[in-house]
């Protein structure tokens, strides 16, 4: 009887097994295993440089609503065309459809990762590709979700052609000299957002119906360029914001169909620096440009600002707005006229804000922000001034046809 009983468990065992998770611990260094359509065991534990590949469609990795689905520990691991489902749903754990760490010169591409709470989290990995895959966190709501893609500490990477839908972010922090390039997001928080983060590329991407599309927080020597940001949702919904950074570009973007288009806060930050915002659309926002705090030393040039209910907003009394470099940008709203057909208007486009003074410091007076009651205001107020108004910025030549 003894002996059956140890046969039984012996063959129960073999057929509870992770057959993935024997396959790697028996794969020599640097094989490549090819995976036939079918459901795998996830929780499994990639510690050595090999490829999974799914060598057709349906091949599927779950784990079962437990824990993290794939972590990998080490360098040149890859893995493709994997189905990827069911994490645990632990914040405190990072519970992740693929969770990297350690590493360098790792793959991960054209993977679909569903009902995971995070996506793919980096930790201290480098030169690594991250392209082409489908994120999509679990059925939560927006701040309870974890990020589609989470890059800490990781350097020199390149994220390209990744869709993350309805995710809560994607965060750059503490990691340098990435590319981020032709990626789509929506439906999320932060589509993508840096922090304490430098040197990166953020080019081509596209972000539409998130809180935020792109925000920057104590961050410098980066570039924008070729971002199409748009209807990024709620009062507070912003297209680009700038706190604390230095030595930025952002040029050729397109901003439309926001709260605030692009918003800056305390930039440029270190002394004696610049950002430059160049060639860029900032088409049809309530706010076009919205400076909160001390931010000066921006150049802003060669930008069309057009539709927007508001070009310019100051909401911190004191500030330095006018401190910024402001010419040659194209402004529906200018009144002028270019006689000599120089495509430069001949007397400068000034900016005030009248009685919309009252919605910027005055919370409460928001609440008619753009309706006829501001708008026959402010019309009054330019005929005949019941206070002073408040100069914001010029721009001393101001184009008169749109650039292009």
């Amino acid at each position: 009887m003894i002996k059956y009983i140890f046969v039984f468990l012996s063959l129960l065992s073999y057929l509870s097994a992770n057959v993935l998770q024997n396959a790697i611990d028996k794969a020599p260094i640097g094989s490549i295993l090819k995976l036939p359509a079918g459901v795998y065991k996830g929780s499994i534990v990639i510690n050595k440089p090999i490829t999974i590949v799914g060598k057709e469609d349906g091949v599927i990795i779950d784990g079962e609503g437990n824990g993290t689905v794939i972590t990998i520990k080490g360098s040149f691991i890859t893995l493709k065309n994997l189905k990827i489902v069911g994490s645990g749903d632990r914040h405190e754990n990072l519970d992740s459809a693929i969770k990297m760490s350690d590493g360098k010169q790792c793959e991960i591409s054209h993977c679909k990762i569903d009902d995971c709470l995070f996506g793919i989290d980096m930790q201290m990995v480098s030169n690594s590709i991250i392209e082409n895959n489908s994120i999509t966190s679990k059925d939560f709501d927006l701040g309870l979700r974890g990020d589609g893609l989470r890059l800490w500490y990781s350097n020199d990477n390149i994220i390209k052609e990744n869709s993350l839908i309805k995710s809560r972010d994607m965060v750059v922090w503490y990691s340098h000299g990435n590319k981020i390039v032709k990626n789509y997001g929506r439906e999320n928080r932060y589509s993508l957002h840096f922090m304490y983060a430098g040197k990166n590329l953020i080019k081509d991407n596209t972000y539409e119906l998130n809180s935020v599309g792109i925000f920057f927080m104590y961050s410098k020597d980066s570039i924008a360029i070729g971002n199409v940001i748009k209807s990024s949702l709620g009062a507070t919904g912003m297209g680009i914001g700038l706190k604390d950074v230095t030595n930025f570009t952002l040029k050729n973007n397109t901003v439309l169909y926001n709260a605030q288009g692009l918003y800056i806060d305390r930039s440029s930050f270190d002394p004696g620096t610049h950002n430059w915002i160049i060639g860029n659309n900032i088409l049809y926002n309530a706010e076009g440009l919205h400076f909160h705090s001390i931010s000066e030393n921006n150049i802003i040039k060669n930008n069309t600002i057009m539709g927007n209910i508001e070009d310019i907003v100051n909401d911190s009394r004191g500030s330095k707005t006018d401190k910024n470099d402001i010419v040659g940008n194209y402004w529906d709203k200018y009144e002028g006229f270019d006689v000599d057909g120089d495509n430069i208007g001949d007397t400068p486009h000034k900016v005030y804000q009248y009685a919309d003074q009252l919605w910027v410091y005055n919370p409460d007076v928001k609440f008619f922000y753009a309706s006829p009651v501001i708008t026959l205001l402010n019309f009054l107020a330019k005929l005949a001034p019941f206070t002073k108004p408040l100069f914001l910025m010029e721009d001393e030549k101001p184009k008169v046809k749109i650039k292009g």
